[in-house]
């Protein structure tokens, strides 16, 4: 394992702080779960984005009909 200094804003430090005596562990461990949640979020992010690119480089689009009902399914009210 290897050491970097990190400037944290203070306000996640205080929030780091209180969460690390919660749960009993270490700053360290939870900054190190942190980041590699983050990591994996933004490579799952990415590789969607990369096949975006790729379905639109094929001209694989959706159709109007499939853009409207997928717009009219999260702009409706729900009941």
């Amino acid at each position: 394992m290897s050491a970097t200094t990190l400037e944290i804003q203070s306000d996640l430090k205080i929030q780091l702080d209180h969460l690390a005596e919660e749960s009993h562990r270490s700053e360290s461990d939870l900054a190190n779960e942190a980041v590699a949640l983050y990591l994996e979020q933004q490579r799952r992010i990415t590789a969607r984005i990369q096949e975006g690119l790729a379905q639109a480089k094929r001209g694989e689009f959706v159709t109007d009909k499939e853009m409207e009902a997928f717009f009219a399914h999260y702009t409706e009210p729900q009941a």
